[in-house]
């Protein structure tokens, strides 16, 4: 996999807890969550998926047992230590990993069905940009999903605790990230913002 052209400062903390964070998890109930929330969105078996800060992979683990033989997963992250764990957890030619940014994804334009950005929005210093980038990626009717499964105030004190490259990086009122896609060319179709869960849903307007 190629370097990010532009280093991001967080990489050493996300390489440091790599092999820790799925014993940070009940691995069975987020994929159980998940699978919901795939029915809830409407992901079709022949999608082509994008994982935004897909960690050690298993959003996209969850991804592929959805998906059909016609589908596929872009699976990206900042850090290499992420992205080896993770690729040891399938064979599956389904997907493909990447070490790249939310604001760089390795595909040409309108070439993607949906993105997934789970448990990431927080990390990236110009989420206009990821936005823009986001657009720029997906078909006319293609969805963007924003995704936490716990409350924002949570997310934001474990940061707040966490190694200092973390620290400033804050998930923000569900209505702010709204209106950033309806700025850039989405409608936005539902938003959670409580104490179980933080969501966002969008689709990209075809073009006029």
């Amino acid at each position: 996999m190629t370097p990010l052209p532009h280093p991001d400062p967080r990489t050493p903390f996300f390489d440091s807890i790599a092999d820790a964070w799925d014993g940070w998890h009940d691995l069975p109930a987020l994929e159980a969550k998940l699978a919901e929330l795939f029915e809830r969105f409407g992901v079709q078996p022949d999608e082509h998926v994008v994982d935004v800060g897909c960690g050690t992979g298993n959003l996209t683990l969850a991804l592929l047992a959805r998906l059909g033989s016609r589908g596929r997963v872009t699976a990206l992250d900042i850090s290499p230590s992420m992205l080896a764990r993770a690729a040891l957890k399938t064979t599956d030619t389904r997907v493909s990993w990447h070490e790249a940014s939310a604001d760089r994804l390795p595909l040409p334009d309108a070439t993607c069905d949906r993105i997934l950005c789970f448990s990431a929005w927080p990390h990236f210093d110009r989420p206009d940009n990821v936005v823009v980038e986001f657009n720029r990626a997906l078909r006319p009717g293609g969805f963007a999903h924003i995704l936490h499964l716990i409350a924002k105030e949570k997310v934001n004190r474990i940061h707040g605790a966490a190694h200092p490259s973390v620290h400033a990086d804050r998930l923000p009122p569900v209505g702010e990230v709204a209106a950033l896609f309806s700025a850039n060319g989405f409608r936005v179709i539902e938003t959670e913002d409580n104490a179980s869960r933080y969501l966002l849903s969008a689709r990209k307007e075809p073009a006029t």
